[in-house]
């Protein structure tokens, strides 16, 4: 149970630390496209926990990196559809369809891992999952090309959350969280060169934009090597149900971080989403039956 209460408290941080820097990467990426400057932020992540591996034992440096690539591809497929399906929808539908990857998580679970999720972690999903829709849905809810795209993110990141959860119980937290890291960098590389103007990443004034340095140092320390080691790390005492409750407090941190940092103001709709997100997770943390604490265990 102690590890567990550490695995989820550290999940939080995870979530606070995305939600209070989404503001930086979307100001990061007004300078550069976003699979460029994703590439230079999870490349350099990966070089940060690669020299980290540098000082465990030679074993830990002697695994298989198939899993970790597999995992770092369904994490980038997440980014790739939510990039181009944020050409064709607003920001505020994509972060409630984004979202959507908390309910099909426990299906995802029972379907292919044959994993059955607590009768409260379910209450939890299906609160959350209005919360979101109230924190982030606009008034015209139609659906188009863009939404599908956005859908399809939230099955990728629903698939990472899974496997990550699989392949952290037989690889140690911080190769595995290297290898998807670097992964997402190299695949990020190359839809740069493929779709973006990449050039302008070598531009000497973005090299000495004190804004631009800050949002790099801080995503790919932070938000990305620190965040995806301690996700994994969670992931071996928890289960994937609980990891993606918990992540949705994401927006409400970002919401949250746009009120003391950007003054802007939240709806009534807005405020009672992050309480039921909150309301959402606090469900998911409650003790269930014995054989289902086992089962998340």
């Amino acid at each position: 149970m102690r590890k567990e209460f550490f695995a989820h408290l550290g999940l939080l941080f995870v979530a606070f630390i995305w939600g209070i820097t989404f503001v930086i990467v979307q100001n990061a990426i007004s300078l550069v496209e976003p699979f460029t400057f994703n590439a230079v932020r999870f490349l350099l992540a990966g070089f940060i926990l690669l020299i980290a591996l540098l000082f465990r034992p030679a074993k830990e440096r002697k695994q298989s990196i198939a899993p970790g690539i597999l995992i770092g591809f369904f994490l980038f497929a997440g980014y790739l559809f939510q990039t181009f399906g944020l050409l064709y929808t607003t920001s505020s539908k994509a972060g409630f369809l984004t979202g959507l990857s908390i309910v099909m998580i426990p299906l995802f679970s029972f379907l292919f891992l044959r994993q059955k999720t607590g009768l409260l972690a379910v209450l939890g999903v299906f609160v959350a999952t209005i919360g979101l829709f109230l924190l982030t849905a606009d008034n015209s809810f139609t659906f188009n090309t863009g939404d599908i795209l956005v859908l399809c993110c939230a099955v990728s990141f629903a698939v990472h959350i899974l496997m990550n959860g699989k392949y952290s119980r037989r690889f140690t937290p911080l190769f595995l969280s290297a290898m998807q890291v670097l992964a997402v960098g190299v695949f990020s590389s190359i839809c740069a060169v493929l779709f973006e103007d990449w050039q302008r990443i070598l531009s000497p004034a973005l090299w000495t934009s004190s804004s631009f340095l800050f949002a790099l140092l801080l995503t790919a320390v932070f938000a990305t090597s620190i965040a995806f080691f301690v996700q994994t790390a969670a992931q071996t005492h928890t289960s994937p149900t609980r990891v993606a409750i918990i992540l949705a407090m994401e927006p409400v941190f970002a919401a949250l971080t746009g009120v003391f940092a950007a003054n802007e103001t939240l709806t009534v709709p807005a405020i009672a989403g992050c309480a039921l997100i909150l309301l959402g997770m606090i469900f998911a943390e409650l003790p269930s039956k014995p054989k289902e604490k086992a089962q998340a265990a």
